[in-house]
């Protein structure tokens, strides 16, 4: 027995010095980054916000791949899901990814099960915007405006379980008496257009994406959901200040990977999105988009993320949208 204390006590001592000795994980090709809408959107902004500076630090680049269509980005996200779990695939989504079990009843994946968290990039007010003709300047004259023309309002979505389509699911419960058409489109993009051009009257959209057009004349902001103001969108009053304390939601963007990758692989990708988020911390600001240094661990996010799925569920069934 004394014979093997030495070796084993020697053995406890380097194990520690052998782990930090490990090579970090760097990939030797480029990593492909899944936005599960199409581009345009709030989630496809951020993602190609981060990507060149992330791809520099890692010393491959972040190839940016929009594949929209399907319930709350389902079909994109499918793709990661059951890509390798090497860490050369990542998916950038938003909110949208934890909503999708609230209204798809066969899902093709886990939201929870089959992915890795790899960081938390940012949190974005939403803001309600509306088509320049009609007449309406503020939140009240909104209301007024919509129950008159109750039953023929459209607003435009992102798709079934988007950020937007929760934003505007809690934007109609807080209105209440007021019949509107929830029109889906393919992204962000898409939906902020069909605005522009009268197709539908309104739309709520993360700032993020929505800013250029509201300061390029092409749509009137109304409120940012929420009690406070977008530091980006400093002209345009909070729901609270607007008259309609019950509207709150904000959209957030993460990244994930297929369960099973690498943990120097997560890791890795988490320190390159952190040190990203730190070099573009003004261009972030200037998209509306806030980051959260409470989130920076990827243990964090999916803390944080189990939590938001519980209370997006909560505000879908309570607004009757069941999965089909």
């Amino acid at each position: 027995m004394r014979t093997l204390r030495r070796p084993l006590l020697i053995a406890g001592l380097l194990a520690p010095a052998i782990a930090r000795a490990q090579p970090a994980w760097r990939p030797d090709r480029p990593i492909r980054a899944v936005v599960p809408f199409a581009p345009g959107g709030a989630t496809d902004v951020v993602a190609r916000a981060y990507s060149e500076t992330v791809g520099t630090i890692l010393g491959q680049p972040l190839v940016i791949e929009n594949r929209g269509g399907g319930a709350a980005g389902v079909i994109g996200t499918e793709i990661v899901a059951k890509a390798p779990p090497d860490g050369y695939t990542i998916l950038i989504h938003s909110n949208a990814h934890i909503i999708a079990p609230s209204l798809v009843a066969r899902m093709p994946y886990d939201a929870i099960a089959d992915f890795t968290t790899v960081s938390f990039l940012g949190r974005i007010p939403q803001v309600l915007v509306v088509n320049k003709g009609l007449p309406v300047t503020d939140m009240a004259s909104l209301i007024v405006w919509l129950r008159a023309n109750s039953g023929r309002v459209n607003i435009s979505s992102a798709g079934i379980g988007s950020a937007n389509h929760l934003a505007s699911e809690v934007f109609r419960a807080a209105v209440g008496n007021v019949e509107m058409q929830m029109v889906q489109y393919r992204g962000g993009g898409p939906a902020m257009a069909a605005v522009i051009t009268g197709e539908a009257q309104m739309c709520v959209d993360p700032v993020a994406s929505a800013v250029g057009h509201i300061r390029g004349d092409s749509v009137r902001a109304i409120a940012v959901a929420g009690p406070t103001r977008a530091a980006i969108l400093p002209d345009v009053p909070s729901a609270t200040e607007a008259g309609l304390p019950a509207w709150s939601a904000a959209a957030w963007i993460a990244g994930f990977v297929p369960a099973r990758t690498p943990p120097a692989a997560v890791a890795a990708m988490n320190a390159a999105f952190n040190e990203a988020g730190r070099r573009l911390e003004a261009r972030l600001l200037e998209l509306g988009v806030e980051r959260r240094a409470d989130l920076a661990t990827p243990e964090a996010t999916m803390a944080f993320v189990r939590e938001d799925m519980e209370r997006s569920s909560a505000v879908l069934r309570n607004a009757g949208v069941r999965p089909e």
